[in-house]
């Protein structure tokens, strides 16, 4: 009987440079040039960009949102709404019905609560403006007025005095303003750095 001998397959020698390579971690190139990148993007001195400077994709975004036109759809809604809400809200008080109106269960609650909330209220407010959420921010903004109105009435302040004291500041320059405070403001607050 003949012997059959399998037959050995010899590659080319083409093959076997391709194979012979060795391999390099995937990436590689990919991330000395996000390097090269980040060192030639680096700012300029006293703030001027590169030509070719690009921020970064999630700052583009949040620009984006924040600088669109403001659209204002409710027709006959201003300012006016801020007294008639001031007016709801001291019935509410006079009233004193805890069991269906929030803003008289939140006065009864005491002076402290009702700074609280409102405090929570301006937090809220102030991180979706940060985050340039501007549809919450319209929000929150509404419940900062609703707890601010409600704050004015536990303390006893109609809109017409913080108009007339808006009033007042209209046209004096900030600084002017801040520099003419009284001495005793400023000891009682223990600070210099007043808004």
């Amino acid at each position: 009987m003949a012997k059959t001998t399998k037959s050995t397959k010899v590659k080319s020698p083409t093959k076997l440079k391709a194979t012979s390579k060795v391999k390099k971690k995937p990436g590689t190139k990919q991330k000395a040039a996000k390097a090269a990148k980040k060192k030639a993007a680096l700012p300029l001195p006293g703030g001027l960009k590169a030509k070719g400077a690009k921020l970064p994709k999630r700052i583009r975004k949040v620009e984006a949102r924040v600088l669109q036109p403001l659209n204002i759809s409710p027709v006959g809604a201003d300012a006016k709404i801020l007294d008639e809400l001031w007016q709801t809200v001291e019935q509410r008080r006079l009233a004193g019905d805890v069991a269906s109106s929030h803003s008289a269960r939140l006065m009864a609650r005491g002076t402290a609560k009702v700074a609280q909330k409102f405090g929570e209220e301006a937090v809220e407010c102030v991180i979706e403006a940060t985050i340039g959420n501007r549809a919450a921010t319209v929000l929150e903004s509404a419940d900062v007025l609703y707890h601010l109105v409600v704050m004015w009435v536990d303390a006893g302040i109609k809109p017409e005095e913080v108009w007339a004291e808006l009033a007042r500041r209209q046209g004096i320059s900030g600084i002017a303003e801040k520099a003419a405070r009284p001495a005793g403001i400023i000891r009682a607050a223990g600070t210099t750095k007043l808004p």
